[in-house]
């Protein structure tokens, strides 16, 4: 088998908290959002280029405190999009990781860890100013 697409389905509880973090900081759109009745719980589909998160307020669907890692290129460059923006709530430090990543890690509202992932490469990256646990 050859997957096309992965989609991870993430556990949401609160619509404005979604699109504040979802939409608002991180810059994905929302594709589509569906409600199988008035006044029932949202599921719907966000995109940033190439990433697609299924988010559910359905409690059925999936379990707070998801983790999910996304592996691209213009991690740095990311990261500095979301410092920029001066999220109150979330500000994360980007680290070498000790298996030759360039990452960091966003935490949403409802616990769900998202980790965006970059290849290190020395000379690409050896200006960067990573975050130290130590």
């Amino acid at each position: 088998m050859k997957a096309e697409r992965i989609i991870p389905i993430l556990r949401i509880f609160d619509y404005q908290k979604t699109k504040e973090f979802y939409v608002d900081w991180l810059g994905f759109e929302i594709v589509w959002e569906h409600y199988f009745d008035e006044n029932t719980p949202v599921y719907m589909e966000v995109k940033r280029e190439n990433i697609i998160f299924h988010l559910s307020e359905h409690h059925g669907d999936g379990t707070p405190g998801t983790r999910v890692a996304v592996w691209g290129e213009g991690v740095p460059q990311y990261h500095k999009e979301l410092i920029d923006k001066k999220y109150k709530y979330n500000r994360p430090g980007l680290e070498k990781t000790f298996y030759g990543a360039v990452s960091f890690t966003v935490i949403d509202p409802f616990g769900n860890k998202i980790t965006f992932e970059e290849e290190y490469n020395e000379e690409k990256h050896k200006d960067l100013e990573f975050y130290s646990h130590d």
